[in-house]
């Protein structure tokens, strides 16, 4: 059940870790979104310039495909979070409309509801009742998104957060593999990206896995693993390519 409680409530004092306070949806779907925004721009713009250094060690090409995938990526990756997160926070606020139609239209019905609900949460009859009568006369549309919905009208989450957070930190995690993959001398470049990039991706993995709540070790060696062997299928390609003659 979604909770929004005033800054100065003991529940928050005794509990700060907890994330009792609004916005909660909105700051996870950004961090959500930037997370996986830098790992993808790591491992597809990294997996991109080491497929060309594996087939020649001009700098051109790989500067080229490396800039190509990055433009191409943080639009990608903008848009495609732009286009899901708009059909999540849509959805949402039909409901949140159709909640509010109903309390207009019935409230009678809306209230006998509630007090079911709460009923069915392990509440006697009369506590229920009496819950959902005073939570109905403080806010009766945010009681029923709560009980009903799990949904907090004042937390619907924003496409353009999720869009903007995406594309940024794609372009951000893309730079990485850029840099790596321009700056050392052709005999290096392959080798220090491989292990710029699995260091990036191991950081991304922890955070992640932090943001989640789960095993931060499971979540570095997954996606270090994933990233290796992206790296060395298109270093693979890429020389192949280069040994034919056909690049």
């Amino acid at each position: 059940m979604a909770t929004d409680l005033p800054a100065d409530n003991p529940a928050l004092q005794a509990h700060p870790d907890e994330p009792h306070r609004g916005g909660i949806a909105q700051r996870l779907n950004w961090l959500r979104a930037g997370v996986l925004g830098a790992n993808d721009g790591i491992v597809s713009v990294a997996a991109i310039v080491v497929g060309v250094a594996g087939a020649t060690t001009a700098t051109g090409p790989i500067l080229t495909a490396g800039l190509a995938g990055l433009v191409g990526g943080a639009i990608s990756m903008a848009l495609g979070e732009y286009v899901s997160v708009s059909s999540q926070s849509d959805s949402e606020r039909a409901l949140i409309a159709k909640e509010r139609q109903e309390l207009r239209d019935m409230p009678d019905e809306e209230l006998d509801e509630l007090a079911g609900l709460y009923q069915a949460r392990g509440l006697s009859a009369q506590t229920a009742r009496q819950v959902a009568v005073e939570l109905t006369a403080h806010d009766a549309l945010a009681a029923h998104l709560s009980a009903e919905l799990n949904i907090d009208q004042n937390d619907v989450v924003s496409p353009w957060h999720a869009a903007v957070a995406s594309a940024a930190a794609f372009t951000i995690g893309a730079i990485l593999p850029m840099l790596a993959i321009l700056l050392p001398p052709p005999g290096w470049r392959v080798p220090v990206t491989f292990v710029a990039v699995l260091v990036a991706l191991a950081i991304t993995g922890a955070i992640s896995a932090h943001i989640g709540g789960s095993s931060r070790h499971r979540a570095m060696i997954r996606v270090v693993i994933g990233g290796a062997l992206a790296l060395a299928a298109t270093y693979g390609v890429g020389a192949l390519l280069g040994a034919s003659g056909a690049v």
